[in-house]
């Protein structure tokens, strides 16, 4: 099952794609709930070229390596990647009248429901865009 989550971002596609595949900004907005940080982030963006983002609770109870390998990189257009388990993801950035839309596309995971998956991808998509229009963004 493939499982859709959306936003719109009120910036342009350029700062939009710098935020999403830059080290510095990924750290700032890569996490679904406020106990949760993203301590450390390392991007290869190329095709074959490896992700890592660190996940964990900020008490330090629990934590995950998030990664995998991008299969295609089309700047400011779409992104797609293999995760560890080989779960595909897809996100294409498109322009809009007020920015830029951003649909990101994932097989969904056996472990938690459909609904949890969602729930979860698209409070980090909802981070994502609060990180990239606020003032420093």
């Amino acid at each position: 099952m493939k499982i859709t989550v959306e936003t719109e971002v009120a910036a342009p596609p350029k700062s939009v794609w710098d935020a999403w595949v830059t080290p510095d900004h990924i750290t700032k907005w890569n996490f679904a709930i406020d106990e949760w940080c993203c301590p450390s982030a390392e991007v290869d963006l190329k095709v074959g070229g490896k992700f890592k983002y660190r996940m964990e609770a900020k008490d330090g109870s629990f934590g995950f390596d998030f990664e995998g390998v991008f299969t295609k990189v089309v700047p400011q257009q779409s992104l797609h990647f293999e995760l560890g388990d080989n779960r595909l993801v897809t996100i294409e950035f498109s322009q809009t009248t007020k920015g830029t839309r951003l649909a990101e596309t994932f097989d969904a995971e056996d472990e938690n429901s459909a609904e949890q998956q969602r729930q979860g991808w698209q409070s980090i998509l909802n981070n994502f865009k609060k990180h990239v229009e606020a003032p420093n963004g």
